[in-house]
């Protein structure tokens, strides 16, 4: 019987677990995430102060014509033209949501459920591409409908993906088509 007691002496308790000092670290990091949050939300914040010089964005007209167009996917919001990482979030455009475009004679009708519809006149849309990203989302090539549109003085590019990737390239041509008519009309 003396190999089991000393079997049974040999054997030792776990080590107890240092509650205050990881609750401690557990509370550390919490406060070092709800900083980074907070940085964060103050700097969107800030740019939006910065872009404050825009004006307000134009609602649909009452009647606006008969649609050429209509396409409903995500908005993936805008960027000062040619500068695919400089977002603009002022008014609501860096705000991305689903979205419903509407092309009719009068302009480019954006609405968004949950966040601020906009309306583009035709007059102040500059162009129409395929790209693969605009700020915060990089896709296939060709995968994103960059709008290009004045407002203010900015040229601004709105990037929209369709639900149905195929119709991309009709946007295009029609909008592209669209532009040329408005600007010869000048």
């Amino acid at each position: 019987m003396t190999p089991v007691i000393l079997l049974a002496a040999e054997k030792e308790s776990a080590e107890v677990t240092d509650w205050a000092a990881r609750i401690g670290w557990v509370l550390g990091l919490a406060l070092f995430v709800a900083l980074v949050y907070w940085l964060m939300r103050e700097g969107w914040k800030w740019r939006g102060t910065l872009q404050g010089d825009l004006p307000e964005l134009h609602s649909a007209p009452d009647d606006p014509g008969p649609a050429r167009l209509s396409m409903s996917g995500r908005y993936h919001g805008s960027t000062t033209a040619g500068q695919w990482l400089d977002r603009i979030v002022a008014h609501g455009l860096g705000t991305r949501s689903r979205a419903e475009l509407t092309l009719t004679d009068a302009g480019l009708d954006v609405v968004r459920p949950g966040a601020n519809d906009f309306f583009v006149p035709a007059d102040a849309l500059r162009g129409a591409r395929l790209d693969k990203g605009i700020a915060g989302k990089v896709l296939t090539e060709g995968g994103l409908l960059v709008v290009t549109w004045a407002h203010g003085e900015r040229l601004i590019d709105s990037g929209f993906r369709s639900d149905h990737a195929a119709e991309h390239n009709e946007w295009v041509e029609t909008l592209n088509q669209m532009i040329n008519k408005t600007e010869g009309a000048r």
